[in-house]
């Protein structure tokens, strides 16, 4: 079958509502704080990703499930606004969509999400056709969709065998159990595993505060395993070699969802023959310019503007 989509994404798509910067511990008693700025937004790891994936040229396809309420239909249109292909988007009758509110200080952030129609979302919610229909698959959100999540091997599974390379963001575990029995069917059929640096220390049952070295236990797992660490930058393991990069220095005024804008841009960077380290390079600029704006897409560049950001030279093996 021929491939009409670049990119598939599976996964969690919400209304984000960004309240911040807070200048003082949250407090409770029915107190009012006030903060400069609040944004009803995007929200979940897999419509950002799938937004600044088509922001970058990319045609893009997602599957997933919200309610059929106002949050789950802005949903809808504000990924169809962006160019994503809603066609594989259920409306739920029954669930709420999730809604997320995030409250930001300085460069940390709290994450308070009600899950709504997450734990609904099953292997059902994606078309066999979707699957043979795009050069790569990409999940979000395993942790949040326990009934997707069990169904993700076989989904990834069939993916690669209609010829796509796959990836998947686990994200944070909100359980705190970080289960390594499921997760490993999964990543024997990922090509590429990008979590950030902590997550990466939890996925690989490791204490060490080296991102290398948890990249390294979990590219002996099978995928090449890209980390996304912050003000540091990022790094890659393919198994074999570890390469790093440095980033680009911008002036951020929020960084929720840089790291699926990273997400995107190395995707992007993949379908374009990139070599590794010139995407890894290339998604660290996404995820970097994507927080010059409030919300996780408001500055999401286009290709040309990351291009034209790119260092040339940067990469360094170890």
């Amino acid at each position: 079958m021929p491939h009409t989509f670049d990119l598939l994404v599976i996964g969690d798509a919400n209304p984000d509502v960004i309240i911040g910067p807070l200048d003082t511990p949250l407090a409770f008693g029915q107190r009012e704080q006030l903060v400069p700025s609040g944004t009803l937004t995007i929200g979940g790891s897999g419509a950002i990703v799938a937004c600044g994936a088509a922001r970058l040229g990319l045609k893009v396809a997602f599957a997933g499930r919200v309610g059929d309420d106002d949050a789950g239909r802005y949903m809808r249109d504000q990924l169809a606004a962006h160019g994503v292909d809603t066609g594989a988007l259920t409306l739920d009758t029954g669930l709420a969509t999730p809604l997320t509110v995030a409250l930001t200080r300085g460069d940390d952030r709290a994450v308070v999400t009600s899950p709504g129609t997450l734990a609904a979302t099953t292997a059902d919610d994606v078309p066999p056709a979707l699957l043979g229909a795009a050069r790569h698959v990409h999940s979000a959100s395993y942790f949040l969709m326990p009934r997707l999540a069990t169904a993700l091997p076989e989904l990834l599974r069939t993916a690669r065998h209609h010829g796509a390379t796959t990836s998947v963001d686990t994200n944070d575990d909100p359980a705190g159990q970080w289960e390594p029995t499921g997760l490993d069917a999964v990543l024997a059929h990922t090509d590429f595993l990008l979590p950030n640096a902590a997550e990466a220390r939890r996925l690989a049952r490791t204490d060490t505060a080296d991102p290398a070295e948890a990249a390294a236990r979990l590219a002996a797992r099978g995928p090449v395993t890209v980390v996304k660490n912050g003000a540091d930058g990022a790094l890659c393991h393919d198994g074999e070699r570890l390469f790093t990069t440095r980033g680009i220095t911008v002036e951020p005024l929020d960084a929720v969802g840089a790291g699926d804008s990273f997400d995107a841009g190395f995707i992007a960077g993949l379908l374009h023959e990139m070599p590794l380290p010139r995407a890894l390079r290339f998604a660290a600029v996404c995820g970097a310019l994507s927080t010059r704006a409030h919300g996780g897409t408001a500055a999401q560049p286009m290709w040309d503007e990351a291009l034209t950001r790119l260092p040339e030279t940067e990469e360094i093996p170890a």
